[in-house]
């Protein structure tokens, strides 16, 4: 029986949506279900591929086109690629979804559409509480831009259902298309 293509899943959203908690989830199920599956975990690749770059409009694309090319040669040999990252903004998404395209590559991209005061009271990283501190400037969504995606392929309020759910949900969006 043929395997399955490989996809790239992009989960965008404010910090704190629930992104990453989401795709740790979904990464679960798909590797339970034998799915090779790879988490770009956004401040690793930071700390790693995108070294040295700030958090400037044109640092933030170049982090997100880096993030989004490792994620393509993933998919494009099979993996399904989880990436977790705000990338706020959605010329740089669509960036990323056109290389996709270009190379016969599956994209979703995913609204994590948790609002800002949900995240606000997660705080996992506690970013809001520096930035209402005065301690941190350009907080995404808050003092600096966030351009939620306009027609997503799947939006999830994560703050209205259970980890379960969304990423039960997730998992049948990706079986719909032809990912799984």
């Amino acid at each position: 029986m043929p395997r399955a293509p490989g996809a790239t899943v992009w989960l965008t959203g404010l910090p704190s949506a629930g992104k990453m908690t989401l795709a740790r989830a979904l990464a679960e199920r798909l590797q339970g279900a034998g799915r090779p599956v790879e988490i770009l975990d956004g401040d690793e690749i930071r700390r790693f591929l995108s070294a040295g770059l700030g958090f400037t409009r044109a640092d933030r694309d170049t982090n997100v086109q880096r993030i989004g090319f490792v994620a393509e040669k993933l998919a494009s040999h099979g993996v399904t690629a989880l990436v977790p990252v705000i990338a706020p903004y959605a010329d740089s998404r669509e960036a990323v979804r056109d290389r996709h395209r270009a190379t016969g590559t599956g994209y979703l991209e995913i609204h994590v559409a948790t609002p800002v005061q949900v995240c606000a009271r997660r705080d996992v990283k506690g970013l809001y509480a520096k930035q209402a501190a005065g301690e941190l400037t350009g907080l995404t969504g808050v003092d600096d831009p966030y351009e939620p995606p306009t027609d997503p392929d799947l939006r999830i309020a994560a703050h209205e259902q259970s980890v379960d759910e969304s990423a039960a949900a997730l998992q049948a969006l990706l079986s719909e298309k032809g990912y799984l």
